[in-house]
């Protein structure tokens, strides 16, 4: 190649698949083992709230009647990669959206507090199941600078794999197929189209099984109506689960919470806002008042109905994230030298993003027998989630949000 040539850089940042949903049988053994997070890695955990919901809020003013999922932590892992490549005084400058700097006065910090982040203390054996896998895919005859690959390998466990970008299709079935199989099948097609100047693409997922502590019973799910708007109602299959829950009315929120735990060390938050409160909702929540909730625990017995449904978020998330402040690294103001040792420019070309939720009643057998509690005989409160709500899926040690999502139409995949 001539130096003339400006190459591509693909990122395929957080490719992500969450199934709240029965274990496979072949999970194997994690090390649970918690620890201890650096004052760097922790405020770069707190942070990582900060930018789930800037992003969540671009969402919602890019269209405020679509489901939304993304995993916040996956897209910064992504994008935290850059940093390897990054040179020159600006580096940190270009990714200042996702706010690592504030955590660490020096590149050399960050990298160490960013590489694992705060979720490999998620997973346990038999219980909560999680992965993410990191991929590098290079043009064939691409030289990558020695410590950019040693730095991948080392901090993000990154596998390399050479490939053709010329023969487009093929460089898109070896991509594709490396996500595929990281998510056990839930994503199949990560990437559309390829650009014909690509000449390296960077691909994370994450990969997310748990089983609620409480199920919900299937034979208790019965067909009702959804509120998607004042005039659109859907007909979805609604969970019920009676007993001592988590709930409680946030007023500052103007919304109901309920908490429910992973079997594990996550849990998700779900906000139902008070009729017409929704964007009071979007605009008041904060990670204070998320911290707030994670830490007061409510129980009261309560019967609540929520909806079986499976979503997915696909995003361009260089028009995403440009009105975040993130632009610099999509053009030629980001010096990415620190990738290749040709004298050729590398400039990002595309970032994307995709993620796919399935939320059913799971739970084993054995876990099934303790979702009923001792009922007084009179009717408990009723809680029903009939009308658009937001949810956050924590890991709890850190407060690190794994997954953001809102269903407005449970029946739009």
């Amino acid at each position: 190649m001539t130096p003339s040539i400006s190459w591509g850089l693909l990122l395929l940042a957080g490719l992500c698949c969450l199934v709240p949903s029965f274990l496979a049988e072949d999970v194997q053994e994690t090390d649970t083992s918690q620890k201890d997070q650096s004052p760097a890695s922790h405020e770069i955990a707190t942070n990582l709230g900060d930018f789930a919901i800037s992003l969540y809020r671009e969402l919602v003013h890019q269209s405020n009647t679509s489901n939304i999922f993304f995993s916040p932590v996956s897209i910064g892992t992504a994008f935290a990669m850059l940093y390897l490549a990054l040179a020159g005084d600006g580096g940190p400058v270009a990714l200042d959206g996702l706010q690592f700097n504030s955590a660490a006065s020096a590149l050399a910090d960050i990298q160490p507090s960013l590489s694992p982040l705060p979720l490999t203390s998620a997973a346990s054996s038999g219980e909560l199941q999680f992965s993410t896998g990191n991929g590098l895919f290079v043009n064939n005859d691409l030289a990558l600078v020695e410590k950019f690959l040693e730095e991948a390998k080392n901090h993000y466990q990154a596998e390399v794999f050479c490939v053709n970008f010329a023969e487009s299709e093929e460089a898109k079935k070896v991509i594709n197929d490396f996500v595929e199989k990281g998510t056990q099948g839930k994503i199949v097609e990560a990437v559309k189209e390829l650009d014909q100047d690509t000449v390296f693409a960077l691909a994370n997922y994450i990969l997310f099984k748990g089983k609620w502590k409480e199920p919900f019973d299937p034979e208790n799910t019965e067909e009702a109506e959804f509120h998607v708007d004042k005039s659109t109602t859907v007909k979805v299959p609604m969970m019920t689960l009676s007993g001592m829950l988590d709930v409680h009315h946030c007023s500052t929120l103007s919304s109901w919470v309920l908490l429910m735990d992973y079997v594990g060390n996550a849990s998700a938050v779900f906000l139902l806002p008070e009729d017409g409160k929704m964007q009071h909702l979007e605009q008041t929540l904060s990670k204070e008042l998320i911290s707030k909730i994670l830490l007061n625990r409510h129980r009261r017995l309560v019967q609540i109905h929520i909806p079986r449904l499976s979503i997915s978020g696909d995003y361009n998330l260089k028009t995403l994230m440009s009105p975040l402040g993130i632009t610099r690294i999509f053009n030629n103001g980001a010096d990415l030298s620190g990738i290749t040792e040709e004298n050729a420019p590398l400039k990002l070309s595309k970032a994307v993003h995709k993620a796919v939720l399935t939320i059913d009643e799971t739970g084993t057998e054995a876990a099934a027998a303790t979702v009923f509690e001792a009922v007084p005989m009179s009717m408990p409160p009723i809680l029903r989630f009939d009308h658009p709500f937001l949810f956050i899926i924590f890991e709890e040690h850190t407060q690190s949000p794994i997954f953001v999502g809102k269903v407005v139409d449970p029946t739009h995949k």
